[in-house]
């Protein structure tokens, strides 16, 4: 469950940092893009972590 909101959160973070990346000037807009999408791909990360336990508990 933890990880699940953590990656919901994570992803939200990221969808943001994408927006404003875009509004922002050379390089700092290249950096905080880089930093985004790496908190989005974080984020999808933890989702999937979530539901492979979640998948796990249930064959045990």
């Amino acid at each position: 469950m933890a990880f699940k909101v953590i990656g919901i959160l994570e992803i939200i973070i990221g969808i943001i940092g994408i927006i404003f990346g875009l509004m922002m000037f050379g390089d700092i807009g290249i950096a905080c893009l880089v930093g985004a999408i790496g908190t989005l791909l974080s984020g999808i990360a933890f989702v999937s972590v979530s539901k492979a336990i979640k998948n796990i508990n249930k064959e045990n």
